[in-house]
């Protein structure tokens, strides 16, 4: 039976004001955000997305996390009420977006997939400049070095024994979902979020870009990397490179993880990955962009990621994994913060400086 069509009329209003009111599109919101009827004004474009994780306090004027150098520096000061995430929506007269998602897979997933799905923005030629600190692979890099990945891979969805139940013929107790023994691809189920190959070509092209930033040194980090006698890459003032992304909500520490972690990214990515950079969100905001893709939302082949070193992902040789763990990171990891920032703004001011070119052809092309 057909519903009568001063219902349906009341029904699909009643649904606009909820949908409105969820994205903080209400009579009372602020300046920012949309004026009216969120049906009749259209989408802001957005030119560049960057994507933070953690903030300490609030996003200006405090201890800064990874957020508030984008919110002060960048004058993301059209302030967008963002209920359904962790921290209001920031945006610039520039076509700057800055989200903050909350720490973890999930709150990642959650607050870009309501990124995507909010009316307010038209993300369809947005770029994506995903910019935190991570765990750095003392082999390859040293603190406060820059990573733009090529790929990254998911470390929770494995099988986990207990550590003091390995089998003595095992380097570790993780194992693929359906595999038999560690390190073996999975003959069993398996996911399709553990791998998210990037484009390559523009990470590459942001490389290029920032390779020779010069990424400030100082001397507290400078102190710590004596420590890591035998690791040539550790020791070296930070430096801009290309190196992959592993992501896990799990905080894994050690040196026979940090042996898992290269060999999990070689059997999900394939030999030409290198693991570098350890972190807590990636994979859940790349499952958010890859739904949000389906439905030509955003645009894939315009993510980037970068990570910057704040900490190291195992102890120097003679200390234990523990105190490694525990140890405070660096100048509270400040060196590395200034980095993601710095080199990450690099690659958005040349994309909306170029965006007459870029907003329709990637920057990889010719």
């Amino acid at each position: 039976m057909r519903m009568p069509r001063s219902r349906w009329t009341q029904r699909l209003v009643t649904w606009l004001l909820v949908a409105g009111a969820a994205c903080g599109v209400t009579s009372g919101a602020s300046h920012s955000a949309w004026a009216g009827n969120p049906i009749v004004n259209r989408p802001t474009p957005v030119k560049v997305v960057v994507v933070s994780m953690f903030e300490i306090g609030k996003p200006t004027g405090d201890a800064p996390g990874e957020y508030q150098f984008w919110v002060e520096r960048q004058k993301l000061d059209r302030v967008y009420p963002f209920p359904l995430g962790e921290y209001d929506l920031r945006m610039n007269d520039q076509g700057l977006l800055g989200i903050c998602t909350g720490g973890g897979i999930t709150n990642a997933t959650a607050s870009i997939m309501a990124l995507g799905m909010d009316p307010r923005f038209d993300l369809s030629k947005a770029y994506w400049v995903i910019a935190g600190i991570a765990g750095g692979d003392p082999e390859d890099v040293s603190l406060g070095t820059a990573a733009w990945a090529r790929h990254v891979v998911d470390g929770d969805l494995l099988y986990e024994i207990d550590a003091r139940e390995i089998p003595k013929s095992w380097p570790y107790g993780l194992l693929p979902l359906g595999a038999k023994a560690p390190n073996d691809k999975a003959t069993g189920w398996t996911v399709d979020t553990i791998h998210f190959p990037l484009n390559a070509k523009l990470a590459e092209w942001a490389y290029d870009q920032t390779k020779d930033h010069p990424v400030a040194d100082s001397p507290g980090i400078a102190d710590f990397r004596k420590l890591y006698v035998g690791y040539p890459n550790a020791q070296r003032p930070p430096f801009v490179t290309m190196g992959d992304d592993l992501s896990a909500s799990t905080y894994w520490h050690g040196e026979k993880l940090n042996q898992w972690a290269n060999d999990w990214m070689h059997l999900q990515a394939g030999k030409d990955s290198n693991f570098m950079m350890a972190d807590m969100e990636d994979s859940g905001t790349l499952t958010a962009l890859r739904r949000l893709a389906r439905t030509h939302r955003v645009d894939l082949n315009r993510v980037m990621v970068l990570r910057t070193a704040s900490n190291y992902s195992m102890p120097p040789k003679g200390k234990p994994a523990a105190w490694s763990t525990t140890a405070p990171y660096p100048e509270q990891g400040r060196p590395a913060l200034e980095a993601a920032y710095q080199v990450g703004n690099r690659v958005v001011q040349k994309l909306i400086a170029g965006w007459s070119v870029y907003r329709d052809r990637l920057p990889s092309q010719p």
